[in-house]
């Protein structure tokens, strides 16, 4: 679903409050950065991954993110174990999540370590496209992408 230009698939699964998109494959699952918050972020300047095979609390930093206008966390949506880094892809194009978070401008796989329990927050299909647009309305968010 598309909402003021801010892409939200419902194919995915969403941590609403900390902005996060999840894709599970099997034990694996790959977190990205939804369209709201990288359009909120501007343009990526710099990003720094926790190392892989580090084990990361729910809440607590991925990775930590910085653009001309905001510098923060990549915030884990629920405790997990870091399996891979797209540090490579950002290395060859920092803009990534700029332009195709859902795709190529994923940040971490990991594998979650206690999905049942947190994961009670998490929303997917026609109910996080709908807790979006009350998000991008409250917010007065148009979604932007780079491009080349």
């Amino acid at each position: 679903m598309i909402y003021y230009g801010c892409d939200i698939p419902e194919d995915l699964t969403y941590d609403l409050e900390r902005d996060v998109w999840i894709r599970f494959d099997g034990e694996v699952a790959v977190l990205g950065m939804t369209d709201v918050a990288q359009s909120r972020c501007g343009k990526f300047a710099a990003i720094s991954f926790r190392d892989v095979g580090k084990t990361v609390a729910q809440g607590k930093a991925l990775a930590t993110i910085e653009s001309a206008k905001w510098v923060g966390p990549f915030p884990a949506p629920f405790s997990c174990e870091i399996l891979e880094t797209n540090e490579e892809g950002f290395t060859q194009d920092i803009l990534l999540s700029n332009k195709e978070p859902y795709t190529t401008g994923w940040l971490v796989k990991v594998r979650p370590t206690a999905l049942e329990a947190e994961s009670g927050h998490l929303v997917t299909g026609e109910a996080a496209a709908e807790k979006y647009k009350e998000r991008i309305k409250e917010l007065k968010v148009n979604c932007l992408r780079c491009i080349d």
